[in-house]
């Protein structure tokens, strides 16, 4: 199809999916392979996630014509963490801009952990991007609103509109976080010093910690990934939530940082434009075709879910959703190429 950016026509071409039956036996095929797996650890380091069952796992892939393919417990609900990176991001691009907000926050991978405060000092107060801690609340206080609830409540209607229906706030976990995030308000001062953020950072870190705290599924994560794989538009409802442009943006990034310091390993394995989150959930974007949303407690020493990683190495290769695969033409097809 073709994709009209700044009056200049971009031809995409991203292919298709397996049919309807072979999608639906490769993830039960993939949430069968993986389930055994006990590697990893719950997260502990905000007391409410080290209650999470390490049993639970969830995988949904969700097309970009609005089918839906869901094994396991994929409907069960968890805080959707470092994952609202993401679609925040988005809904900020959508308002002010690629320019203007590459500006103000980077898109280069850290190298260093997603709540590093070096990496703030090693490049004179910039956010690197906006997938760790501090270019994530860099990012939160660019959100429109005159207060910081109209602010929070423009990202609970934009993540909603992304999942397709109202998310809410998981009480309990905003309490921990809030109880326990000593490390983000000093980050949030530290952006405050550099002049990067201009309102009150501790009034900012607290609206960050509630989107962290928004409840999602599985089968949530695909629809948003969806929604990005396909323009913008939700595959469920049809809304378009945020522009092309916007998804082009938000998915180079996801590729380049998503996975933290690992996103490069990621990459070279799986990849796909990628988002994990400490509380076990990743969405894991195929542009064109659709997204992968799983959800598994058991975390590497990264942070990110072990058996979400197996399951969506498995599927990227059986459904053929790496960004980088290619196969050699046909004969008939040189033959016609000379």
């Amino acid at each position: 199809m073709d994709i009209d950016v700044d009056g200049v026509a971009q031809q995409v071409s991203t292919g298709r999916l397996p049919g309807w039956d072979r999608v639906e036996a490769l993830v039960r095929e993939a949430h069968q392979t993986y389930s055994s797996a006990t590697a990893g650890a719950v997260a502990d380091y905000i007391p409410v996630l080290a209650a999470a069952d390490p049993e639970l796992f969830g995988l949904c892939v969700a097309e970009v014509d609005g089918g839906l393919h869901q094994v396991g417990d994929a409907e069960v609900t968890f805080s959707i963490q470092s994952i609202s990176k993401a679609f925040v991001y988005a809904l900020v691009c959508e308002t002010f801009g690629h320019e203007e907000v590459l500006e103000r926050v980077g898109v280069n991978n850290t190298g260093l952990a997603f709540n590093s405060v070096m990496a703030v000092e090693l490049n004179g107060g910039h956010p690197r991007n906006p997938m760790v801690n501090a270019g994530a609340i860099a990012t939160t206080a660019m959100m429109p609103g005159a207060t910081p609830a109209e602010q929070w409540q423009q990202i609970r209607d934009g993540l909603s509109r992304f999942a397709g229906h109202p998310l809410e706030l998981d009480e309990e976990v905003y309490r921990s976080e809030a109880a326990t995030n000593l490390r983000n308000r000093a980050i949030g001062r530290l952006l405050q010093s550099y002049g990067r953020i201009a309102v009150d950072p501790l009034e900012v870190v607290d609206t960050y910690t509630r989107q962290c705290s928004l409840r999602v599924s599985a089968r949530d994560l695909a629809v948003m990934g969806a929604t990005l794989a396909d323009g913008g538009v939700n595959p469920l409802t049809g809304e378009r939530v945020v522009s092309a442009q916007v998804c082009t943006d938000t998915l180079a990034v996801l590729a380049s940082t998503g996975m933290y310091e690992n996103s490069g390993e990621w990459l070279f394995e799986i990849g796909l434009p990628a988002k994990s989150g400490v509380s076990g959930g990743i969405v894991a974007i195929a542009p064109g075709k659709g997204a992968l949303g799983t959800f598994s407690p058991r975390l590497d020493a990264a942070g990110n879910s072990v058996r979400g990683q197996r399951a969506a190495a498995h599927l990227s290769r059986t459904l053929g959703l790496n960004v980088f695969a290619s196969t050699a033409r046909s004969p008939e097809r040189q033959e016609q190429d000379r």
